[in-house]
């Protein structure tokens, strides 16, 4: 019964990092943080489902990796627009000019 409980909590964490994700538009921070999370909600749903089948760890190290990874590249798009536009608006910029 708390299994359930458990992954009925992630799932719902889940959906509201998609309901977050898809409401903020405007913002590149909060589209990014948004992503950060749900990225980490599926980490904790790996870890959880490979721990209940005693399964090793290893491919929760690589998705760890993989996911610093888009962090850090999220984060250095996020730095030259703010650089070059002033603000992380979407509007602000035609995405077709290069």
């Amino acid at each position: 019964m708390m299994m359930l409980m458990y992954w009925a909590a992630m799932i719902f964490m889940f959906v509201c990092g998609m309901w977050v994700f898809c409401s903020k538009r405007k913002h590149l921070l909060a589209t990014l943080l948004s992503l950060e999370f749900l990225v980490l909600i599926i980490f904790l749903m790996l870890f959880n489902y490979l721990n209940m089948f005693n399964y090793e760890f290893f491919f929760s190290m690589v998705f760890l990796t993989f996911s610093v990874c888009e962090g850090a590249l999220g984060l250095s798009i996020l730095v030259s627009m703010i650089r070059t536009h002033g603000n992380d608006f979407f509007q602000s910029f035609m995405v077709l000019q290069c």
